[in-house]
């Protein structure tokens, strides 16, 4: 096991951000951390790289409990390495950045120059090895970060939002990147995203976090609940107290739902009633995945929603705003 997480929470004042009874995450896999802005995924990438100590609960790394003296955090911090969404690079050149860590930790020159050119052939930056860093464009400051990173042969490599703010191609070629450090030196990633699809692309092992808390995936809203019918017959299945969604089957008991994301209808919040099954909530994210739109909707849980750019472009919406969902019958698959 990489990681094992026992009761971890960290708190700022009198606000919890993170929120984690229990989480395991295994040794040579990709993971991605999912989830909306405030959600707590940078937080826990920062704990998970023993930059940030939380405020309660225990984490054992490598089968070793962390126990945050001095001595101990810096073997840590030489086996699990972070790449910030903004990466800040010296004002030297590509070469030097890259060699730091390793001239730091007195590796000899001639193994920091195969080190440094290993790492650069491995992020495609070799020919820029003699530029200026701080001359660079977003891509590619992130893609030397990543070398940078590497150079010191850490066992688990971190990464806050690595496609953020950058162009196409170089979102490629750092997906690519992330697959190479995996299965070519089997370094474990863990990467924080937005983007669902390049979650899925890049990983078969996601955490989504909602509001400092591991939740259900939303990629295929699945939810668990007892099934529950009204006066007229109709079946539901209770989510909690609040929050029903309309399902067609003969089962009883709790049961498990998935609801198809392009099934689901976004309308005006006016169009909703109490008496009717559709949802309320609020928009808290917007994702601009090619061809689709992914809103995710806040309905007292997490709703994620795909829309087609056609659809998107006839009734468009905004984050912040309250919209109703209303999930046809055909769109809830029971388990």
């Amino acid at each position: 096991m990489l990681f094992d997480i026992t009761n971890l929470s960290k708190v700022y004042g009198d606000r919890k951000v993170l929120d984690i009874p229990e989480l395991t995450l295994e040794k040579g896999k990709v993971y991605g951390l999912l989830g909306p802005n405030g959600s707590g995924k940078t937080t826990l990438l920062e704990i998970l790289s023993f930059l940030l100590l939380p405020t309660t609960g225990q984490i054992v790394y490598d089968s070793r409990k962390v126990d945050y003296s001095e001595g101990f955090l810096q073997w840590l911090r030489r086996e699990v390495v972070i790449v910030e969404q903004h990466p800040i690079l010296f004002t030297t050149s590509v070469y030097k950045n890259v060699e730091f860590g390793p001239k730091v930790r007195k590796m000899p020159k001639d193994r920091r120059e195969r080190v440094v050119h290993e790492m650069l052939d491995l992020v495609g930056m070799r020919e820029f090895a003699g530029a200026r860093a701080n001359r660079l464009s977003g891509g590619e400051t992130q893609r030397v970060a990543i070398a940078r990173a590497l150079s010191c042969s850490p066992k688990v490599i971190l990464l806050d939002e690595p496609t953020s703010n950058v162009d196409i191609e170089n979102q490629i070629a750092i997906e690519a990147i992330l697959r190479d450090i995996n299965i070519q030196k089997g370094i474990s990633v863990i990467f924080t995203t937005h983007n669902t699809s390049q979650a899925t692309r890049l990983s078969g092992n996601i955490v989504f976090l909602f509001n400092g808390k591991p939740a259900s995936s939303i990629y295929e809203n699945i939810f668990t609940g007892p099934i529950t019918a009204d006066g007229n017959g109709d079946k539901y299945c209770s989510i909690h107290d609040k929050l029903k969604v309309a399902v067609r089957t003969n089962k009883t008991g709790y049961v498990k739902i998935s609801v198809n994301p392009m099934m689901i209808k976004v309308l005006p919040v006016q169009a909703a009633d109490a008496g009717d099954r559709r949802l309320v909530g609020r928009v808290i994210q917007l994702t601009d995945e090619g061809g689709h739109v992914r809103a995710l909707v806040d309905v007292g849980l997490p709703f994620s929603v795909l829309l087609s750019q056609e659809e998107y472009k006839r009734a468009p919406i905004l984050a912040g705003e309250r919209v109703a969902l209303f999930c046809p019958q055909e769109s809830v698959e029971v388990m």
